[in-house]
C-alpha cells in the first residue's frame, strides 16, 4: 500500500505542535510472529525513525515506555514482523496491543480511542488491497482467456468499487477524528485522488471543518488547510487551462493593476521570465525590442514576469530600460506561484503561445525566437 503521500502531508504536521509532551506506555501479546523484536517508529516529514524497541518473552509479550510524546496526538507505527499498526499516541496514554497469527489483520487495541477507530478503518482497507492483488494474479503465470480476463475484470471492478464505498463512509461518518485524518491519504492502486479532483476539495473541507472543533489545536488542521489549497489551486489551474490552453496568471504591474495573461489571447504571446538583478538581463532585454518593435503590429505581444524581490529596483530598471511590453510582478521571488506553474527552474526562461492558446516552444532568444514569429505571423 502507497503510504508515502501520507507521510509527507500528514505527519510533518509533527515538526509544527508546540504542545507538552509526556510518557506513554504500549504493552500486549503478540501470538504467532517470527520476530521476537517489536519496534515503534515515529513518521517525521522526511523519514520514518524507530524511537524504541522491546523484545518479547517466550509468550509473546512486551512492552514500551516512551518519554517525549506530544500531548496533542500523533501518528506512529508498531512494527513486528515487517508489518505496521498505526496508533495515534499523546502524552499520557497507557495502550495495550495484542495481535494473534497475522499481526495488522487479527490485532486489537485498547487504551487510544483514535487508535482503536483507525484499526476499524485500517484492518478492512488493507484486507481489501490484499483481496485486489489476489484477483488480479494470474496463478503460475498462465495467459488468460477473453472470458476469463472479463471474469477477473468485473471481480476486480465490484472489489475496488466496496473499498471506495466503505472509505468514504467511514470518512463522513467519522469526520472529526484523526483517524478520518488518516483515511483520507490512502490510496488504491492506480488512484492519484481519493475521488477526483474536484470531490477531494470537499472531503478534505469536511474534515477539517469537524476536526477544528473537535482538535482545535491540532497540527493536523494546519495540514489540512494546506492541502485544502492545493486541491483548490489545482482547480483554479485546470479551470483556467480548460478556458485559455495554458496556465493563467494575474500579476500587478508597477502601478499596482492586476493584468491577467488571457487577456492577451487572441495574440501571439511570450510569457518571458526574468530578473532585473540578472547580469544579462539589459542585452536580453534590447534583443526583445528590436523583435517587438519589428511583431507587434502583426499581433506579438509580451508577458514579462520579473522574479525580483525589491519593488523600487524593477520598477527603475523597467523605467531605465524602457520596456513597452506588459511587465508584472508579484515580489515573491522564486517563492511566486507564476514561476511554480511554468515550472520555472533557471532564469532567463520563456514560453511561446500561438493564437489558439497552445504552448508551442520555450526558451527561444534572438534568431530562433525571430524565425518562430516570422512562421506563427
Amino acid at each position: 500500500m502507497n503510504r508515502h503521500a501520507l507521510y509527507l502531508m500528514l505527519a510533518a504536521a509533527a515538526l509544527l505542535c508546540s504542545c507538552q509532551s509526556g510518557r506513554v506506555r504500549i504493552e500486549g501479546r503478540i501470538v504467532g510472529a517470527d520476530d521476537r523484536q517489536v519496534y515503534l517508529e515515529r513518521i517525521t516529514p522526511l523519514a520514518r525513525s524507530v524511537v524504541d524497541s522491546a523484545a518479547m518473552d517466550e509468550g509473546g509479550n512486551y512492552r514500551f515506555d516512551v518519554r517525549g510524546v506530544a500531548a496533542t496526538p500523533m501518528l506512529y507505527d508498531l512494527i513486528c514482523d515487517g508489518e505496521r499498526i498505526p496508533l495515534y499516541l499523546s502524552g499520557g496514554d497507557r495502550l495495550t496491543v495484542n495481535s494473534v497469527g497475522s499481526v495488522v489483520r487479527n490485532y486489537t487495541v485498547a487504551g487510544s480511542e483514535e487508535s482503536e477507530l483507525l484499526r476499524r478503518f485500517y484492518q478492512p482497507f488493507v484486507a481489501g488491497l490484499q483481496r485486489l492483488d489476489s484477483i488480479a494474479s494470474t496463478p503460475g503465470g498462465q495467459p488468460l482467456t477473453q472470458e476469463q480476463r472479463q471474469t477477473m475484470a468485473r471481480e476486480y471492478t465490484r472489489e475496488y468499487r466496496r473499498i471506495k464505498r466503505e472509505q468514504f463512509r467511514f470518512i463522513i461518518e467519522n469526520k472529526s477524528s484523526l483517524a478520518a485524518v488518516y483515511a483520507l491519504y490512502q490510496r488504491l492502486p492506480g488512484d492519484r485522488y481519493l475521488f477526483n479532483l474536484q470531490s477531494d476539495a470537499i472531503y478534505y473541507r469536511t474534515v477539517a471543518d469537524a476536526l477544528a472543533a473537535r482538535y482545535p489545536e491540532s497540527p493536523y488542521l494546519t495540514t489540512l488547510t494546506s492541502e485544502i489549497a492545493r486541491l483548490d489551486a489545482r482547480l483554479n489551474l485546470s479551470s483556467s487551462i480548460a478556458e485559455t490552453g495554458y496556465p493563467d496568471l494575474e500579476l500587478p504591474d508597477m502601478y499596482g493593476r492586476k493584468v491577467r495573461l488571457s487577456s492577451l489571447r487572441g495574440k501571439v504571446i511570450l510569457v518571458d521570465f526574468w530578473s532585473a538583478e540578472s547580469g544579462n538581463s539589459n542585452a536580453l532585454n534590447a534583443d526583445l525590442k528590436v523583435l517587438y518593435d519589428r511583431f507587434r503590429d502583426r499581433g506579438f505581444e509580451v508577458y514579462q514576469v520579473s522574479a525580483d524581490t525589491s519593488k523600487p529596483d524593477w520598477i527603475a530598471s523597467v523605467q531605465e530600460q524602457g520596456l513597452p511590453w506588459v511587465s508584472v510582478c508579484d515580489f515573491r521571488g522564486e517563492a511566486s506561484p507564476a514561476m511554480g506553474l511554468y515550472n520555472v527552474r533557471q532564469l532567463p526562461t520563456n514560453f511561446l503561445i500561438d493564437r489558439s492558446g497552445v504552448v508551442v516552444d520555450r526558451d527561444l532568444y534572438g534568431d530562433r525566437l525571430e524565425k518562430r514569429l516570422a512562421e506563427l505571423l
